[in-house]
């Protein structure tokens, strides 16, 4: 163990720190020092998010020292920004171990700095949080969860007095002041009980009658109440809220997965408690079959990503991804807005750059903006803030199962997406279709895209580098060809710079500074390359199309097969296989 990390360990030992934590060193030193080093030789680096790690004693764990300290980073930068006046905070938390008890010391922390802590009685959706600093009129929130990572995880997200997540400069600046924090000493642990109040219910209601103010055919849900829905929380928050919410929206049929409705932060039927796997699903598509449901719905522990499954033409179950249940959803708000006669003239819609582009063919044909933002949902946040003064934001979302309808909280909400997609499955189930049935429709009409995404982890201490020398090799020399298509476009979105390969012409890109490369081919391919910021490891997120005139095209195993073979024809001749 080199020099700085035993002097990292020594800190503890020395240090006020609690015995249990104490006795945690002496065993790992005695049993397990390859772990001991882990843990200590780094610090948990706090984020443009916040923290996300796995839990346990150390600098690099979370742990209440590691979210202590960053609590009391957060806390000054709210005093300096916000001197002379009361600042307010709403802090919730999931259902993972040990996420109640981070949630308290944030409180106590957050408190004993003079802050108004609204703090949630138990357990709550994400969504919930973002709501909640929306209401109450306060300056920051902080949510402890760290999504649907395994169990061995738990994180620390903190949002600004939009309900967004932190941006420019406020996340910049947070993370200093968490760096500055160079001891537990300088930590305000008690001390201002006083400033903390519980809240649940009142706030619940609050948002669920937001929720319910979302829905667009209410009469469509009365005449299909019996829509047969099957829902499962994965162990999460999503049981607090999600099966309230279709009572109230009007649905008679609702199953829950009962071995999966108790929160749990040991996940204990799942490896990932993450729609966006199969293995997740599984239980629920089960069930689905065996009563014959019309729709499964799944949202990760701190509900708010959402997936489902539909039955296609043949009564097969069909897990969509992201980016078909994005269409899915855009698709409806856009063209129910017009036939109810509330759609404005100036209406938007919103996704991330690595989302289908299906979803700007289907906005331009109905005269709806379509702004594209970086990855996250922070930035669709920070674009309804830039543009609320002159333009009416209606749904945004991005290809990793979120999805955010109406302005009225800043974040991605699985509880309002959950009402949302059953009602559009009662609303096709009122025309004698399904869902299927209307995705293909859309397919025929707009052209049919396929999207596949691939993540690369380069392993050792050179992996960092050697996504580095990737991506540097796409910036400097991209390929004039992909697959036999030529290379139309270069995005570049760290240098803000787009260029037409061909001809040479550049143009600045608006969006800020982030480390994605994107081609665009002759054939209306796309290609994103996207490196993790703290870990090892590349996503490639490829998009391809094509066009078809009927339903029955569709079903063509030739047209499916086509795209696939584009896909792999890309990853091959880009060497990613």
């Amino acid at each position: 163990m080199d020099d700085a990390i035993m002097q990292r360990v020594q800190v503890w030992k020395d240090g006020n720190y609690d015995d249990a934590a104490k006795q945690e060193i002496a065993r790992l030193e005695k049993e397990n020092p390859t772990e001991l080093a882990d843990a200590f030789y780094r610090n948990l680096e706090f984020g443009t998010g916040g923290l996300r790690g796995i839990m346990g004693i150390g600098t690099n764990r979370i742990n209440k020292y590691t979210v202590g300290s960053a609590t009391q980073g957060f806390a000054n930068y709210l005093n300096k920004t916000y001197p002379g006046g009361t600042i307010r905070i709403a802090i919730a938390h999931d259902s993972r171990n040990n996420s109640r008890q981070f949630a308290e010391i944030t409180a106590n922390v957050m408190a004993a700095n003079g802050i108004k802590v609204f703090l949630f009685e138990a357990l709550r959706p994400t969504p919930e949080l973002s709501f909640t600093i929306r209401q109450l009129g306060c300056q920051g929130g902080v949510v402890c969860t760290a999504s649907h990572n395994p169990k061995e995880y738990n994180g620390y997200k903190a949002y600004w007095n939009d309900g967004g997540q932190l941006v420019p400069p406020h996340d910049k600046n947070v993370i200093k002041e968490v760096e500055a924090i160079a001891s537990v000493d300088e930590v305000k642990w008690s001390g201002g009980e006083a400033n903390i109040s519980i809240i649940g219910k009142d706030m619940d209601k609050q948002y669920i009658d937001m929720v319910k103010s979302l829905s667009v055919y209410p009469e469509v849900i009365t005449r299909q109440r019996d829509l047969k829905i099957v829902y499962t929380p994965i162990h999460g928050t999503g049981i607090m809220l999600v099966p309230e919410v279709l009572q109230r929206f009007g649905f008679t049929n609702v199953h829950i997965v009962e071995e999966q409705a108790k929160p749990d932060g040991n996940f204990p039927t799942v490896v990932y408690p993450n729609p966006e796997e199969s293995e997740a699903m599984s239980i629920g598509l089960k069930k689905a079959k065996e009563l014959d449901a019309d729709i499964l719905l799944g949202t990760d522990p701190d509900a708010d990503r959402v997936g489902i499954a539909i039955k296609d033409k043949q009564g097969n179950w069909v897990l969509m991804n992201g980016n078909q249940t994005a269409v899915l959803a855009f698709n409806y708000i856009i063209e129910a807005r017009k036939a109810k006669g509330i759609a404005q003239q100036n209406d938007f819609v919103c996704k991330t750059i690595v989302t289908t582009d299906m979803i700007d063919r289907i906005a331009a044909e109905n005269n709806v903006k379509c702004y594209n933002v970086l990855t996250g949902f922070k930035w669709i946040a920070e674009l309804i803030k830039e543009k609320e003064a002159s333009e009416h934001y209606t749904i945004g979302g991005e290809e990793s199962y979120g999805l955010m309808i109406g302005s009225q909280l800043r974040d991605k909400d699985a509880v309002s997406a959950v009402a949302l997609l059953c009602e559009m499955a009662a609303y096709e189930k009122d025309k004698g279709r399904s869902l299927f049935e209307k995705l293909i429709d859309l397919y025929v009409q707009y052209g049919y895209y396929k999207e596949h995404l691939i993540s690369i982890t380069k392993k050792g201490m050179n992996g960092q580098k050697e996504i580095a020398e990737m991506m540097d090799g796409y910036r400097n020399n991209p390929p004039s060809t992909i697959n036999g298509s030529p290379v139309v476009q270069l995005l570049d979105y760290d240098l803000r710079k787009g260029k037409n390969l061909q001809t040479g012409e550049e143009w600045p890109i608006t969006l800020p500074v982030s480390n994605v490369l994107q081609f665009i081919l002759a054939d209306g391919s796309k290609i994103s390359a996207r490196p993790s910021g703290t870990e090892p490891k590349i996503k490639f997120y490829f998009s391809v199309n094509t066009t078809i005139k009927s339903a029955a095209e569709f079903d063509s195993i030739q047209v499916k097969g086509d795209l696939d073979k584009k896909i792999q024809g890309i990853i091959s001749d880009m060497g990613l296989k």
